[in-house]
């Protein structure tokens, strides 16, 4: 029997990471994660301000989950130190990771999508265009799947991860990593 996978999303607001995570996660039939909700319901039940609280409690929760099958892992996720937390989790669980990185690198289509979506947490006060320009993400250093969500329909984006997804998966299989 082959082991979980914990697919481990990341990019900016507003790129396409939870409609893309959220299809994945329904595919796999995972376990699926949303930092924003885990954040958002941690400041709605403690009164508290979060900062690391909501990545900590995500990686229990997907701790705990891996031994029974795949997990969604849906966060910004932009620095390195939690990236490799997430790989620390799949390691712990004896579990394999994919990181997915989602792009959408025509900066006018990214502007539009910030400015004109809606959140469907309730509570959750998305971050404005200015927010997210300012938001660190760090430049990446491992190897990671880049979904670039900029023109293509959401349809096509979400055959593009399915794809590399699976050729991911057959060279862990192979030992290929």
């Amino acid at each position: 029997m082959k082991s979980s996978i914990l697919y481990i999303f990341s990019g900016l607001p507003g790129v396409g990471k939870t409609t893309l995570s959220k299809a994945l996660a329904k595919e796999k039939q995972a376990s699926y994660l949303r930092i924003d909700t885990i954040e958002q319901g941690l400041r709605d039940l403690c009164q508290c301000d979060v900062e690391e609280q909501g990545y900590r409690l995500a990686y229990r929760l997907a701790a705990e989950n891996l031994p029974l099958g795949d997990v969604v892992a849906d966060s910004c996720n932009p620095i390195e130190i939690t990236r490799r937390d997430w790989h620390r989790v799949a390691q712990k669980a004896a579990a394999r990771f994919i990181d997915i990185e989602v792009i959408c690198s025509d900066q006018n289509r990214h502007r539009q999508r910030v400015e004109k979506r809606r959140s469907d947490v309730e509570g959750l006060k998305l971050p404005s265009w200015e927010a997210v320009l300012q938001r660190e993400f760090q430049s990446w250093h491992c190897e990671r799947i880049v979904i670039d969500t900029a023109y293509k329909t959401c349809a096509e984006s979400i055959d593009e991860l399915n794809q590399a997804c699976m050729q991911t998966i057959k060279k862990m299989d192979k030992g290929v990593e």
